[in-house]
């Protein structure tokens, strides 16, 4: 029984880390919490269906798609509300992230409706539904080794792109002081749009994995995935994004475990009340800094 549930943790904290480290990259490249990145995260499962459908694509270029088209909305986000208030109050970016997450639910409710629809099975290939392997009292499907594979793949090339990379080289210098990097010829702004592409990409993609795992998608989907991806990204530690990426997981675990042995029905409540004792215990996160504030 733990060990399944267990699993099926592990299942739901990658999911969570995805999203999380979009929060985190932004916040650390500018400080803001980007709330519409849920609504990213939602709109990547209905344009993979919609391509699905509409263009006759197959499961894996419909996936493609719809990343490059979150990535490219995620820059347009940045280029349309953001960019203007980059010297405004924090306040009216925040305010401004909100209006622009409410923006795109309702978008979806017009365009898809406002009920829930089932994922297109048929592009889901038969051999999801069967179980890779079963030890004692512990299964695991294809499709929750499909979502490792990918979610791992993917953080590990994030790692690399942060890393080992000219342009991951310059969000590191933003994320340590914007105008000091601006003074050594860093474009600003085009590390920026970087930046919400890549986290838009990354939400896209779980908010497939999510809707191919559980066969259901809304234009709601966001809202609840977006807080308990920040929910992560603040117990891994703001702006860390190996923070964000065990924070997801922790998070994923703790709600799994509280359902399987409290009650589905406070599982949302005992994921919180882990990241608030964590977050008692260090302020900062798991793999936060603390960082002096100057007078």
């Amino acid at each position: 029984m733990f060990e399944q549930q267990l699993v099926n943790g592990l299942t739901l904290g990658l999911v969570y880390a995805l999203i999380a480290v979009g929060y985190t990259m932004v916040y650390g490249v500018i400080e803001l919490i980007n709330f519409a990145h849920g609504e990213i995260y939602m709109l990547g499962a209905f344009l993979c269906v919609t391509f699905i459908k509409l263009l006759g694509l197959s499961l894996f270029p419909a996936i493609a798609l719809a990343m490059l088209c979150c990535a490219a909305l995620g820059v347009g986000i940045d280029r349309l509300a953001y960019k203007p208030l980059r010297k405004a109050p924090r306040l009216a970016a925040l305010i401004t992230a909100i209006g622009v997450s409410i923006f795109l639910q309702n978008l979806a409710m017009i365009l898809w409706g406002s009920r829930p629809t089932p994922f297109v099975r048929e592009a889901i290939p038969a051999v999801f539904d069967q179980p890779a392997f079963t030890l004692d009292q512990v299964t695991i499907s294809w499709m929750q080794m499909f979502i490792y594979a990918v979610a791992i793949s993917m953080m590990i090339l994030l790692s690399l792109i942060i890393n080992k990379t000219r342009v991951g080289t310059a969000m590191r210098a933003l994320a340590q002081n914007q105008t000091s990097a601006a003074l050594m010829g860093i474009n600003v702004d085009r590390v920026i749009a970087f930046t919400f592409a890549l986290g838009s990409g990354l939400g896209a993609v779980a908010g497939i994995l999510v809707a191919m795992y559980y066969n259901t998608m809304s234009p709601m989907m966001g809202y609840n995935a977006g807080v308990k991806a920040f929910a992560a990204a603040v117990l891994g530690g703001i702006g860390s994004v190996p923070g964000a990426m065990l924070g997801g997981i922790v998070l994923g675990v703790a709600e799994t475990l509280g359902a399987g042995y409290v009650s589905s029905q406070y599982r949302d409540g005992l994921g919180y009340a882990v990241m608030i004792a964590v977050i008692l215990v260090r302020p900062a996160g798991l793999l936060g800094k603390t960082v002096a504030q100057k007078a």
